[in-house]
């Protein structure tokens, strides 16, 4: 979203004739639109949400503030929830769990953004200890949450239903609504209506006018990081201080980011700066440099976003045979592993599994990533593909389901270490013989060393492949037998056991929902 240019004397109007100033407050309609639903509210529940939107306005100091955050923040929000095939109306629901306050913290120990519990964060990917908290960063706690709304609407076919079961679990939504909303695209709102839906449509009308409300010419900037490197060496690359690097990502404890993923930094700058800077090395041929603009009105930009195309039974895409990616038959890993264990688990032989997905014998398997069980493309559905930092070829190949081999050979490029972020890649036509592959400068150059260490999560280089974790070759585990008693979650159970979800979930062959049931037997192994 680009800032607004306002001049001097339009400026005071908005400002003189804005809603806050004059207290002309959003009044609760008799209908409206949510997501995919026409909501209808009846007269004793418009004045029920109505209380709760003249609250939003009662300190107009306290308001504006919000609203600053609010717009700040939104632009990143809506992305994210849009990239993840989440209706952005679900964008309201972080204002009203957390305010976008960072470290907001509940009595209940629900942190971050989108209050999440350490047990649920874990559940959607995020990392959470003493050094990195992902329920803090922006972009990773949105994604995280688009992903169990998501989960859940695959379960209702109903977004409001999905959205209470934000705040009941999927478990207690399921025995509130039954399926009397299950793919309805009316509802009736009335005094018996779920209070937290009736908050949110407070939410929703109180702020949904003032998106567009000229509040500042800041912008939040987002840079894709990886590690290891500090927040004072951003600042410095950045041209902001470290304290306002630190009040901004308060997702590293420390300071410090580390190398095991890429991490999204973000900071404020004034004035009309592009959104979503990338970090890029400056060409030595300027010349062969496309503009930013040509970019983002190429179909490339339009359309990478929306790849992996992702299709099927998205509740189990943990199984063989449930979802397709990019039209190709595959899988999602629920968790980190070894290529052995998880060919084994979708019933593939490993060589064969490799093999469809150009992997290196040493490669981990990585969790929330999808893989190939049918043969890759040699071309991809879209022409070219701009390089982001972090990519690789082999990632790239992952990206469109086109193979390595062809993607390497329409380049004519072999290594990981030859890629510069920018450059434009084929991915249908091959590349003349001779032809320099044309580089696009995004924003501000990165060093060198920089590109080098994006570019050096290709696999056979992942420094985990030299770990071997075997306890069981040593000792025989000793096997417990839990049973699920009424209201106990993954999480609590593996507190309990001192062990993790991801070892609860391996061992008992729970999908990627994560759903256990009261008096199920759970299998533990202690060393």
């Amino acid at each position: 979203m680009k800032p607004h240019r306002l001049s001097l004397p339009l400026f005071i109007l908005l400002i003189f004739f804005s809603p806050v100033v004059f207290g002309q407050i959003p009044q609760v309609p008799a209908e409206l639109e949510f997501a995919d639903i026409i909501v209808r509210i009846n007269p004793q529940a418009r004045r029920e949400i109505q209380l709760d939107v003249d609250a939003q306005y009662r300190n107009q100091s306290y308001f504006k503030v919000k609203q600053e955050r609010v717009n700040l923040y939104m632009p990143t929000i809506e992305r994210v929830l849009r990239e993840n095939g989440v209706p952005e109306d679900l964008k309201y629901l972080v204002i009203q769990e957390s305010g976008l306050i960072a470290d907001a913290e509940s009595t209940s120990n629900a942190v971050g953004f989108w209050q999440f519990k350490q047990g649920t964060a874990e559940e959607v990917f995020l990392r959470v200890d003493a050094h990195i908290d992902e329920r803090k960063n922006i972009v990773s706690s949105t994604r995280g949450a688009a992903l169990y709304l998501k989960k859940h609407n695959n379960t209702f076919d109903n977004w409001m239903c999905a959205l209470v079961s934000y705040q009941m679990g999927l478990g207690g939504a399921k025995a509130y609504f039954g399926n009397q909303y299950n793919g309805k695209q009316i509802v009736d709102v009335d005094r018996n209506t779920h209070w937290y839906f009736k908050k949110f449509l407070a939410h929703k009308i109180a702020f949904e006018s003032q998106l567009t409300y000229f509040v500042s010419n800041k912008q939040m900037m987002e840079v894709p990081v990886q590690g290891p490197t500090t927040l004072a060496a951003l600042a410095k690359k950045y041209g902001v201080t470290e304290d306002h690097m630190k009040e901004y990502n308060k997702w590293t404890s420390n300071g410090k980011i580390p190398g095991d993923r890429s991490y999204t930094l973000v900071y404020i700058k004034d004035g009309s700066i592009p959104v979503q800077p990338a970090i890029v090395q400056k060409t030595e041929t300027p010349k062969q440099t496309t503009t930013t603009a040509a970019f983002k009105a190429s179909p490339a930009y339009k359309q990478a976003n929306s790849y992996p195309k992702i299709s099927g039974n998205t509740t189990k895409a943990s199984q063989p045979n449930q979802i397709t990616v990019n039209d190709l038959d595959g899988v999602q890993a629920p968790q980190t592993t070894t290529q052995t264990k998880f060919s084994d688990q979708i019933g593939l032989k490993e060589t064969k599994f490799r093999k469809l997905n150009d992997l290196e014998e040493a490669a981990r398997i990585e969790a929330g990533k999808y893989y190939y069980t049918e043969k890759k493309k040699p071309s991809a559905d879209i022409a070219t593909h701009v390089v982001q930092p972090g990519e690789s070829l082999w990632s790239i190949s992952q990206k469109y389901g086109i193979k390595l081999s062809a993607l390497k050979s329409k380049n004519r490029i072999r290594r990981d270490t030859e890629l510069k972020v920018g450059m434009i890649l084929n991915l249908q036509e091959p590349r003349k013989r001779g032809e320099e592959i044309p580089i696009m400068q995004i924003s501000t150059p990165a060093p060198k060393k920089q590109v080098v260490a994006e570019v050096s999560r290709e696999p056979e280089r992942a420094p985990t492949v030299s770990k071997v974790t075997a306890p069981s070759r040593t000792s025989e585990p000793s096997r417990i037998t839990h049973s699920v008693a009424q209201g106990e979650t993954l999480f609590a159970i593996s507190k309990k056991y001192g062990v993790s979800v991801d070892q609860l979930k391996s061992w008992n062959n729970i999908g990627s929902q994560n759903i256990i049931s009261v008096g199920q037997k759970l299998v533990i192994l202690k060393p």
